[in-house]
């Protein structure tokens, strides 16, 4: 039998204000807002993508259960630069650092994170690999 191989495509947040969160999601993460005829948002992120639920939207009964309610996530990106760097931009947009810079292991290995919150509180962290 073929080893199959998968990998992530795309998981969903669930936001309680789409300008406020599309505007973190964009200034903040350097997200590219989606806008989909039916009303939906997504916000992605290279080939990754977050699927954004939010007030006003019939998004069907095709969802977790219970549903992905606002602030209920914990997600964690990749930073490209130094973790320096990533301290000071959530600094320069105003978002204060709950956590580190501490060590922690991801999906490439070792590296080092700081932890954030999204405006309605799901945890965020932002990860640099050396």
């Amino acid at each position: 039998m073929a080893q199959m191989k998968v990998w992530l495509d795309h998981c969903v947040i669930a936001v309680s204000n789409w300008e406020r969160s599309t505007n973190f999601y964009r200034d903040v993460l350097g997200a590219e807002v989606v806008d989909h005829p039916d009303g939906r948002v997504a916000f992605r992120f290279g080939d990754q993508q977050l699927n954004v639920h939010g007030p006003g939207l019939d998004i069907g009964t095709l969802v977790a259960s219970p549903p992905v309610v606002p602030g209920g996530s914990d997600l964690c990106f990749v930073w490209s630069g130094s973790v320096e760097e990533a301290t000071a931009h959530l600094l320069h947009h105003q978002v204060p650092v709950e956590e580190g810079p501490v060590a922690r292991w991801g999906g490439r290995g070792r590296g080092t994170s700081i932890y954030f919150r999204d405006p309605d509180g799901s945890l965020l962290e932002l990860i640099v690999y050396a």
